[in-house]
């Protein structure tokens, strides 16, 4: 796990909870969680939240590392590897570039898919197992096992981020890219079914609703940041508000007639303003000198044309494993020689 990394929890003028990712209560007893609610960077209305129910703190924990686990997981081979440390994660969540906007949308879906798995796991004094299925052939089926609760986690995650001013475009921005990150999560929502009956026959079927494994919906967030929106804003003169529009390629007209709505569509993430190239030190990332790169795979693109620098190195890993009697694995180690690359400066 990584040491003192976190992701935007969106608590208002600080989206960005710092605090070390092994750290736990300091005392113990029924108050014990006070103290991690106190050191997580929330708004009044989110403490309070937190400190209703003593497993809100540890779920909030949990959602903070699995989201940058995730994060980086899925920028592992980019130039922006998901750098979180010290200023970057400040100055970067600070500006609109499709990098803030899945930082938003991994946050949310971290926390709604956590507090959903905390329910279902009895960890939650304030929620427990699905308990409203809406399952097809519902006369056949018997609702058993333990759905994870999404109508719960859901409720409650909206609730903790709240809501942003209409008038205010990147608020409205980071509002959306949060609400694309539960969105994904509710539509990864599977029916898990056992059979039961006599000799298998399945005449009657036990079944409970389980969210997608979090890889994939990582994999999903990071589809719609390849293809992020720009939007720009204007203002409806009939309400005085702002709107978000897509913005178009220059030089581009728009086609003669009604103009359709510009709003993009739900799943999209957005972002504001382009991003920079994160190949040379800046105040958003360390660069791409001496990263590790995978030859032929991602060294051009993350060594900025720079090109590479080979360093052979001989390795020792265990090989030819054969399981023994009951648990025991037992294996060889063998000696490789391998080539390790790594960007010039």
């Amino acid at each position: 796990l990584l040491a003192d990394t976190s992701l935007p929890m969106l608590t208002g003028n600080e989206p960005l909870s710092i605090l070390p990712l092994s750290s736990q209560p300091d005392e113990k007893g029924g108050k014990a969680h006070y103290k991690l609610c106190d050191r997580l960077k929330l708004e009044k209305k989110q403490r309070r939240m937190c400190r209703r129910d003593p497993g809100v703190a540890e779920t909030l924990m949990e959602a903070i590392s699995m989201s940058a686990l995730e994060c980086q997981y899925q920028f592992r081979f980019e130039r922006w590897n998901c750098t979180l440390e010290g200023r970057y994660r400040a100055n970067i969540l600070k500006r609109g570039f499709k990098e803030t906007a899945f930082l938003y949308a991994i946050s949310s879906a971290g926390l709604t898919h956590a507090m959903a798995k905390a329910c279902s796991a009895g960890r939650m004094e304030r929620c427990t197992c699905d308990e409203a299925p809406d399952l097809e052939n519902r006369k056949a089926w018997q609702w058993g096992g333990c759905g994870d609760n999404l109508k719960y986690s859901n409720k409650f995650v909206k609730d903790f981020l709240g809501k942003r001013s209409n008038k205010d475009l990147r608020a409205r921005i980071d509002m959306h890219n949060s609400n694309v990150g539960i969105k994904v999560i509710k539509a990864g929502v599977e029916t898990t079914c056992k059979c039961h009956g006599v000799s298998g026959s399945c005449t009657v079927q036990t079944c409970w609703r389980q969210l997608a494994p979090f890889h994939e919906i990582g994999k999903q967030l990071k589809q719609r940041y390849e293809t992020s929106i720009r939007v720009v804003s204007s203002t409806n003169e009939a309400t005085g508000e702002g709107e978000i529009s897509q913005t178009r390629s220059q030089g581009q007209q728009p086609p003669p007639g009604p103009q359709p709505d510009l709003i993009p569509r739900t799943l999209d993430l957005l972002h504001i303003e382009d991003s920079p190239s994160f190949c040379r030190p800046n105040k958003y990332s360390a660069g791409t000198m001496a990263r590790k790169c995978y030859k032929d795979k991602n060294c051009e693109a993350i060594c900025c044309g720079r090109g590479h620098n080979t360093q052979s190195r001989v390795v020792t890993r265990p090989c030819q494993c054969q399981v023994r009697w009951c648990c025991y694995v037992e294996c060889k180690q063998c000696t490789q020689r391998e080539e390790v690359y790594t960007c010039k400066e």
